[in-house]
C-alpha cells in the first residue's frame, strides 16, 4: 500500500482480519477533518463510509516515508489515531494506543487487487441517502461473528509473541 504520490509506502504480509465499511461518526468526522485539509484523496467513499481492511500489528511495516506521516487524533485523549502521508494528505491507516493489535488499513490506499468488503458496519450512523452500493451484509453495530474473528486474532498474535 502507498499514498498517493508514492512517498510512503507499508507491507502488508498477510490477508485481513477482516474488511468492513465504517460509519461510525468518529470515522465519519475524520474523513471530513482530513478532507478539509484539501489537495488529497477521498478519505470517505460518496456515502460518507470509510473502506477500511484489519491488519496484525507483527503483518504490517511502514517501509519508506515515516517522515511524511501525521497523526490525527479526533479527542486528545483519544487511543485512535488516524495516520496520514502529509506529502499529499493520503489517509494510510489508523493505530490504536490501547489493547488493539491491528492497524485499520484504508483499502484504497492498497496497490493492486483490493480485499473485497465483507460488511458495513455502524449503519446506525450512517447519514448519507444515498442507496448502499452492494449487497455485503449491514449491521448497526458490531456483529458478534467478528468480534469472535478478532479474539481468535488475537490468541493467535499472543501465541506469536
Amino acid at each position: 500500500m502507498q499514498c498517493a504520490c508514492g512517498a510512503v509506502e507499508c507491507a502488508i504480509t498477510a490477508p485481513p482480519i477482516g474488511t468492513a465499511v465504517c460509519y461510525c461518526a468518529d470515522c465519519q468526522a475524520a474523513a471530513r477533518m482530513i478532507e478539509a485539509e484539501g489537495h488529497g484523496p477521498a478519505v470517505a467513499d460518496a456515502d460518507g463510509g470509510t473502506a477500511l481492511a484489519l491488519i496484525r500489528n507483527d503483518r504490517f511495516a511502514l517501509l519508506k516515508g515515516e517522515e511524511h506521516m501525521t497523526a490525527h487524533k479526533l479527542r486528545p485523549d483519544s487511543p485512535t489515531s488516524r495516520l496520514v502521508a502529509g506529502c499529499c494528505n493520503s489517509a494510510m491507516f489508523i493505530a490504536f494506543d490501547d489493547w488493539r493489535f491491528w492497524k485499520s488499513t484504508m483499502i484504497e490506499r492498497w496497490a493492486g487487487d483490493k480485499p473485497a468488503i465483507e460488511m458495513r458496519l455502524e449503519v446506525r450512523d450512517r447519514t448519507s441517502d444515498l442507496p448502499f452500493p452492494d449487497g455485503v451484509p449491514r449491521y448497526q453495530t458490531f456483529p458478534k461473528t467478528f468480534l469472535i474473528r478478532i479474539l481468535r486474532q488475537w490468541v493467535a498474535f499472543k501465541l506469536a509473541h
